[in-house]
């Protein structure tokens, strides 16, 4: 048995021990690793039907994946231009959002981390709140906010700000506010983590040196918070790049997403081979691309885990 598996069971005792394995390898193997690798197979196969599955026909093939590079065969354009637009626009609205959750809640979660007294607890449950309500129903909360003839535009337009309603669904501002606020609290409870351990004396005594506010948090405190960042920053883009809801209830005409294309694959065409296919391609993409962001700012995977 190896040693770090007899010291958790020592730490633990055997039966709980072996309880708490026993889950994490049904989470991670059962729920995971068995149905990404079925995803997978089911994106080389071709689209048969029943009868035909299993036979001489349901052979390996890459078509599923060249069909979102090229399109159907003997279409108008060389590529499938809509499909690879979408899927590029997804990613970068799924970084936006992660970069403005950053920016809105790295103060949050300092002023949570660093600040003492019984109001932080009320601030903290003002924040969490909100989500004992069911997603959609928050999703179609701020549709109604956001509508023409909603609390914003009603606003805006009493105000004189606006002389008609803007539309802010059609624009986007309606489903970008939406991702942001549907993962703010896996943005700012990493981070908070980390800074209400960072010893406060060391921000005293940089603000002794001299050191004004923003090279504190530059050379102090964002370092000592990265594991907190990078755990946040993760979650809140893949979640953001493979979200559905949000982006069916408050997006636009055309604001089509990505996994709206792969819903349509496996529901409305039951094409389930070349929904799976788009969905390893998502996913891939983004693993590849946290990987590639991880290395660029010297963030190791232990760090995410922290």
């Amino acid at each position: 048995m190896p040693r770090i598996l007899k010291d958790f069971l020592s730490r633990n005792g055997t039966g709980p021990g072996l309880v708490m394995l026993g889950l994490v390898l049904f989470w991670t193997v059962g729920l995971i690793i068995l149905p990404q690798l079925s995803m997978l197979d089911f994106s080389f196969r071709p689209n048969l039907p029943p009868p035909e599955m299993g036979g001489p026909k349901d052979v390996y093939t890459l078509e599923n994946y060249k069909y979102l590079i090229y399109g159907p065969e003997g279409g108008s354009q060389a590529y499938n231009t809509v499909d690879l637009m979408v899927f590029f626009r997804t990613l970068v609205a799924a970084a936006c959002v992660t970069v403005f959750n950053l920016i809105i809640c790295y103060p949050i979660a300092y002023y949570l981390g660093q600040t003492k007294g019984n109001h932080i607890r009320v601030f903290a449950l003002m924040l969490i709140i909100p989500y004992w309500i069911n997603e959609i129903l928050r999703a179609f909360a701020l549709r109604i906010i956001f509508g023409e003839t909603g609390v914003l535009n009603t606003i805006f337009t009493g105000i004189g700000l606006f002389d008609t309603p803007f539309d802010f669904i059609r624009n986007d501002y309606a489903l970008y506010a939406g991702l942001g606020y549907a993962y703010i609290l896996l943005m700012i409870f990493p981070i908070y983590n980390v800074i209400e351990s960072l010893d406060h004396n060391q921000i005293e005594a940089a603000r002794d040196l001299g050191a004004p506010w923003w090279r504190i948090h530059w050379r102090v405190v964002i370092p000592y918070a990265k594991p907190g960042i990078s755990s946040g920053c993760t979650m809140v883009f893949m979640l953001s790049a493979g979200a559905l809801a949000a982006p069916q209830i408050l997006g636009g005409p055309s604001s089509l997403w990505f996994t709206q294309l792969i819903y349509q694959q496996f529901n409305d065409s039951s094409d389930w081979p070349q929904g799976a296919a788009y969905a390893v391609v998502l996913l891939v993409t983004c693993v590849l691309l946290v990987l590639a962001v991880m290395r660029l700012f010297k963030v190791n995977m232990g760090d995410i885990g922290k």
